[in-house]
């Protein structure tokens, strides 16, 4: 199967599930005879928040519109859309690779520029976003922030899946988002990586061997099925399926990671830089 190349985030809208959503929630709403303000109290939301759902504004969590379906008598109706909505908080590029690693068995990624996705804190997040150029509006900014740290749930999931980072150590010591979002960032990463799925392991600058000198990626393996590889770069993803492909990706990791830092020294080298923050 040929490479799966996904068109810029720009070229795509990709909220037309949460209008249809809204317009559902809406006419439910209404056969049921209840305000806004009505349905947020039986379900713990704001009137403004309802409002937000119903006109496509927000993204409304998985545990609301379950909530939501049985308040209002929809049978099923509104929770048969809730994966799709769920997979609109991501940008149209990330979305099948979200749903990928959502429901992975292992994961691998190497990082040459940013902390690894779903190891990136709150604060963290917000700052790489607002970087961003052209600049994204603050609503986005937000939406992006809830979708990143919602990728964390892969840490809690049980049977644990077996993951694996590795980073350039500029990735550690740069300055992103000033002295507290790196405080933070670094102490996630020592937690984070004391769990018995998770390796961290930090390439040193002073390496003379790299075999990572193409850039990042990630391999993501299934419970059934084989591994794929994801490529991202400037708001362009690909899927990489054919199995050449990702055999010489899968590769390239085991090389990286031989040439790491171990995941104990890894660690080791994060916390010395969290003393010197």
């Amino acid at each position: 199967m040929p490479e799966q190349q996904q068109p810029p985030e720009a070229y795509e809208s990709g909220t037309g599930i949460l209008a249809v959503f809204g317009r559902q929630l809406k006419l439910f709403r209404a056969a049921a005879g209840l305000e806004r303000a009505q349905l947020g109290n039986l379900t713990g939301y704001s009137a403004s928040t309802i409002a937000a759902f119903e006109q496509g504004r927000r993204i409304p969590p998985p545990k609301f519109i379950d909530q939501v379906d049985e308040v209002l008598g929809a049978n099923g109706v509104l929770g048969a859309g809730k994966e799709e909505v769920a997979r609109a908080q991501y940008p149209a590029f990330f979305r099948d690779a979200a749903k990928m690693e959502a429901e992975a068995a292992e994961l691998s990624g190497y990082e040459s520029l940013v902390v690894n996705g779903p190891l990136q804190t709150e604060e963290y997040t917000r700052a790489l976003l607002k970087d961003r150029r052209p600049l994204l509006d603050e609503a986005t900014i937000e939406l992006r922030v809830a979708a990143r740290q919602a990728r964390q749930e892969i840490f809690n999931r049980w049977p644990a899946p077996l993951l694996s980072f590795v980073m350039e150590e500029y990735v550690i010591t740069r300055g992103l988002g000033g002295r507290e979002a790196r405080r933070g960032q670094l102490e996630h990463l020592l937690l984070i990586g004391e769990k018995r799925n998770v390796e961290i392991q930090v390439m040193p600058a002073d390496r003379e061997d790299n075999a990572g000198v193409d850039g990042p990626f990630t391999l993501l393996t299934p419970h059934h099925g084989e591994p794929v590889g994801y490529l991202e770069v400037q708001g362009r993803s690909t899927l990489v399926t054919e199995r050449a492909e990702v055999r010489a990706l899968s590769a390239r990791y085991g090389i990286i990671r031989a040439q790491a830092l171990n995941p104990r020294e890894s660690l080791g080298f994060i916390e010395k830089q969290l003393g010197e923050v």
